[in-house]
């Protein structure tokens, strides 16, 4: 089915009342939110729209990018005003921009993602922190999750953290850069004193990679596993057990998607 006009769209969510991006019969999803809007939007115009790729239930986005196929040319800063003034409190349009590529396909397209993982150790934080970073109530060993962090990056074998691969996964991926600073951006009057963020980057992730890496990270800093146990994970012939330990959702943020 073809469309006459293409663009590129960037906008921001925050996904914490949301059952992940991809429509799901009878779930309130960003894909479905996202559609609503742009049926009032675009009324009567004949439209397609296709996500980046998927998030979890409660995973946010302050750089998420989908791709829409429309029937008649949209203007740009109108569209965009039109769209914040009709969505939900919790999405916002940023930009847009039209394809001159008729062939571009925004999954295929070569990119490189970067999630970023919020989170604090040590106390119960206030309720509101929820939506945007985990609380472990442990004290972690944030020194050695630093040195954990490092271990993960370039080429390993990733089949201990990607949920249910099939025998066509491809587990073997490479990671960019990933590292745990101090939390100096997302701030707020209620977060705690200090918290921290795993900032991951790389051109594609499998299903919840992140967070299972983030969950082992966490048992570093309790203690559970330690330095030699993240290198046998990561290593394609190893037989070891691998508890695997998901972080949760509402701490995972994607934060930036750069389209080579």
């Amino acid at each position: 089915m073809n469309y006459n006009h293409s663009y590129l769209v960037k906008f921001q969510y925050l996904g914490f009342r949301f059952h992940g991006w991809q429509k799901q019969p009878n779930l309130k999803t960003v894909h479905w939110a996202l559609d609503k809007t742009l049926k009032f939007v675009c009324k009567g115009i004949r439209f397609k729209t296709i996500g980046v790729g998927r998030t979890d239930a409660k995973v946010s986005s302050t750089d998420y990018t989908y791709q829409l196929f429309i029937d008649e040319k949209i203007e740009g800063s109108s569209f965009i005003k039109s769209f914040n003034i009709n969505s939900p409190s919790d999405i916002r349009v940023l930009e847009i921009q039209e394809l001159t590529d008729e062939k571009f396909n925004i999954i295929q397209h070569p990119k490189i993602k970067e999630y970023r993982y919020y989170f604090s150790h040590g106390e119960k934080n206030h309720p509101y922190c929820a939506p945007f970073l985990v609380g472990y109530l442990q004290t972690l060993n944030i020194e050695l999750m630093k040195e954990a962090a490092k271990l993960f990056e370039g080429f390993h074998n990733f089949k201990h953290y990607c949920t249910k691969p099939s025998a066509e996964t491809k587990v073997e991926r490479t990671i960019d850069s990933c590292e745990i600073v101090e939390n100096t951006e997302l701030t707020a009057s209620f977060f705690p004193k200090k918290s921290y963020v795993l900032i991951i980057k790389g051109h594609g992730f499998l299903r919840n990679q992140i967070r299972l890496i983030m969950g082992a990270l966490a048992e570093v800093g309790k203690g559970n596993y330690d330095l030699d146990f993240i290198k046998e994970s990561l290593d394609g012939n190893s037989d070891i057990t691998f508890l695997k330990s998901i972080a949760p959702a509402s701490g995972l943020h994607l934060h930036e998607i750069k389209f080579n």
